[in-house]
């Protein structure tokens, strides 16, 4: 007797458990997996550290089945300025902002299931072997989806912000200077600012000079009149002496008269 025929059902079953098993295997894996198919990803035309005028593409994938993105708000990472950072395209209609962490780019809303892609020259890229783009995803109908999270403790991220590997800055490569943290109409850049403080600096001892003069002014004629007021009393009563005495000689030459004439 054969093996086959002493086991008649054990082939089959060991088939459908195989079955069971790989499909739940498979199961698993993309359950592990899912996570880590970013839907808001970049690219760069030169991934390496200290690299200069880098055009960097973004692509968002839409995942709303009733709306169209309206716009992306970008947190640049650490070592690239708002200033650093001009747009080369994206959709059509859409205006790019600058903000005091990163940019804005949005406009009319896209079509439903249609994918934000769009383009990004940066003066320079940082000196790191990673940088992250948290990126936040605004729908026509007011939903958000954030692309925030950041690798770390060994998990991937649920929704990770899109990240850019690089790879060692080439050989003398050096940081050049860095441009302006901020830029846009909100926000008044650090020379913007320095004017204007220096306009109000100047302004303060202007403002006590002339504060100081026209006190001075004041008390100079208030001086003067004290001054022609006690001349002016003075000369009344210096007045007031000499009728004073005029009346009594006059008095006294009166009696003086009419005593002599009695006596006569």
């Amino acid at each position: 007797m054969s093996i086959v025929s002493m086991f008649p059902h054990a082939p089959g079953r060991t088939v459908r458990r195989a079955g069971v098993v790989g499909v739940l295997t498979l199961t698993a894996a993309l359950a592990l997996a899912g996570p880590a198919f970013a839907h808001a990803e970049v690219e760069a035309d030169t991934a390496q550290a200290l690299a200069e005028n880098v055009t960097l593409s973004f692509v968002s994938e839409a995942e709303s089945a009733e709306a169209g993105f309206t716009e992306m708000r970008v947190v640049l990472p650490e070592g690239i300025a708002p200033g650093d950072v001009t747009l080369v395209d994206g959709p059509k209609g859409w205006k790019f902002k600058a903000t005091s962490d990163g940019y804005t780019l949005g406009g009319p809303k896209l079509a439903v299931g249609t994918d934000a892609e769009y383009r990004i020259k940066v003066r320079q890229l940082p000196d790191a072997e990673e940088i992250a783009f948290k990126t936040v995803e605004t729908y026509s109908d007011g939903e958000i989806s954030r692309w925030i999270e950041l690798p770390g403790g060994g998990a991937e991220p649920e929704q990770p912000a899109p990240v850019l590997k690089l790879k060692a800055a080439a050989p003398g490569a050096t940081p050049v200077n860095p441009g302006p943290t901020t830029t846009g109409t909100a926000t008044p850049s650090a020379t913007g600012s320095t004017p204007a403080a220096d306009a109000s600096d100047d302004a303060t001892p202007v403002a006590d000079e002339e504060e100081t003069k026209e006190k001075a002014g004041k008390e100079e004629k208030a001086e003067k009149e004290k001054e022609e007021g006690g001349s002016s009393a003075g000369l009344l009563v210096g007045g007031a002496v000499v009728a004073l005495a005029v009346l009594g000689g006059g008095a006294w030459w009166l009696a003086r008269r009419r005593s002599a004439a009695a006596d006569a």
